[in-house]
């Protein structure tokens, strides 16, 4: 499922529980308002009837001109009663005349009640009033009386049905419009990710090297580090591809020595014949070493530099313990290394292993951190080394039968992997008057 319709769809379900619970509250509040008007009017309608109703000699008694148009109206829905202590019905509505209202009550005296009740398939609001008519020309079984107001909820229950009719109308159209703009500020705001995607497709293609576009910062972490992996798998590439070229070059004089001696019917010697076999082992050794150089990608393990120093100087004190070498340490806390350990182990015992071989009696180690740099610097107090045989040491591509006498490999090992980490490599004169390797990765 796509990210834009994984957000579309939770953003819809969202909003249809929430404007779902929205109509429930804002409906049960209009209800309850209507209900608690329709109850205020009820009452003002009783307070009115109880204002004009007389007790005299002879009873009640009311006016002969209704108080409400709708008490007039035979079956308008609104009803009037007014009943004694008993029950009976002193006096009622002419609007109870066709209608079958809901039997009024009666009540004791200050006693209130407003219900909601059913009378066939009709439902009603009652509110009842019970008191005590003050009189003294009659008897006292007159004077308890209950007013009744009665009103069925036809419009009542027409007006709720037409306020969610409307509530729901603009909530739903609300709704559309939410959806509407949000899938527009979607489209917007998800398209770096769209450019990412073709440009990924254009890569896959082969119509492209890198992602080229610039990108918001949110994924701007992500371009960068799929464009070093890119770049990694690359360089990586074309390490094996050069190695394998170098490795059939550097191949070719020790087969050209055996193949000559063979086509001439020589006996080749013992001693020959190991020369030039050791000679194609120390080759495929020095090419394969290159070619396995991890590289650096910027992402994965970090190794602590320190530690790793610890352990290779305490392996190689042990192997020049007649030296009594004097190791001086000066290494940032904290510091790591991003990349491969192996490639790291690879540099650190090369240099190392030539410090502690060619020093007379002190080594100097030296690594810091300057902005995103690793600066690591191995001194030693040894004879030293010309720069004519540093520069051809270090010259690319420089097969391994090639190398400085007393020194193998290494040295052109360490440059490799420096240069697979886009580092560099600088070899000059120490202070302490040996070989001072500095390397900037």
């Amino acid at each position: 499922m796509s990210l834009n319709l994984r957000i579309i769809l939770s953003a819809t379900l969202v909003l249809v529980i929430f404007i779902s619970l929205t109509a429930v509250t804002l409906e049960r509040a209009f209800s309850d308002s209507a209900e608690s008007a329709l109850q205020d009017k009820l009452t003002t309608q009783l307070y009115a009837l109880m204002a004009a109703a007389e007790v005299g000699d002879r009873g009640l008694l009311m006016p002969s001109d209704e108080l409400d148009v709708l008490f007039g109206l035979p079956s308008s829905g609104v009803y009037a009663h007014v009943t004694g202590k008993r029950g009976k019905i002193l006096w009622q509505s002419s609007s109870v005349l066709g209608a079958q209202p809901p039997s009024p009550l009666a009540l004791g005296r200050g006693e209130k009640r407003f219900e909601k009740t059913r009378v066939g398939n009709t439902d009603y609001y009652v509110f009842a009033y019970g008191v005590n008519w003050a009189s003294d020309d009659i008897r006292e079984d007159a004077l308890a009386l209950t007013f009744n107001i009665a009103t069925d909820l036809h419009s009542f229950e027409k007006q709720i049905v037409s306020y969610r009719a409307t509530l729901w109308s603009w909530l739903l159209a609300m709704a559309v419009l939410l959806l509407v703009s949000q899938a527009v500020i979607l489209r917007w705001g998800l398209k770096p990710l769209r450019k990412v995607d073709a440009e990924l497709s254009r890569i896959e293609s082969g119509q492209q090297e890198l992602i080229e576009e610039e990108y918001p910062r949110e994924i701007k972490h992500l371009t960068d580090n799929i464009n070093i992996l890119l770049e990694h798998e690359r360089d990586h590439k074309m390490r094996y591809r050069n190695a394998l070229g170098d490795l059939a070059h550097s191949l070719k004089t020790p087969l050209a020595v055996l193949q000559s001696s063979l086509q001439k019917e020589q006996e080749l010697s013992t001693d020959t014949m190991q020369e030039q076999v050791d000679r194609m082992n120390a080759i495929v050794e020095y090419q394969l070493q290159r070619a396995s150089a991890a590289g650096s990608t910027g992402i994965g393990s970090h190794v602590e530099v320190q530690a790793l120093i610890e352990r290779v100087t305490a392996s190689l004190q042990k192997v020049h313990q007649d030296k009594q070498i004097d190791v001086d340490v000066d290494i940032a806390p904290l510091l790591l290394f991003k990349g491969d350990e192996g490639d790291l182990m690879e540099v650190l015992g090369n240099l190392l292993d030539n410090a502690f071989k060619w020093c007379r009696q002190r080594v100097v180690i030296r690594a810091r951190r300057e902005d995103s740099r690793l600066l690591l610097q191995i001194e030693d107090d040894g004879p030293g080394m010309a720069s004519e045989q540093v520069a051809q040491l270090l010259q690319r591509g420089k097969r391994a039968d090639e190398a400085m006498p007393g020194h193998g490999i290494g040295l052109s090992i360490v440059n490799n992997i420096v240069e697979a980490y886009r580092g560099e490599l600088q070899i000059e004169k120490s202070e302490l008057g040996g070989v001072c390797v500095k390397i900037v990765i």
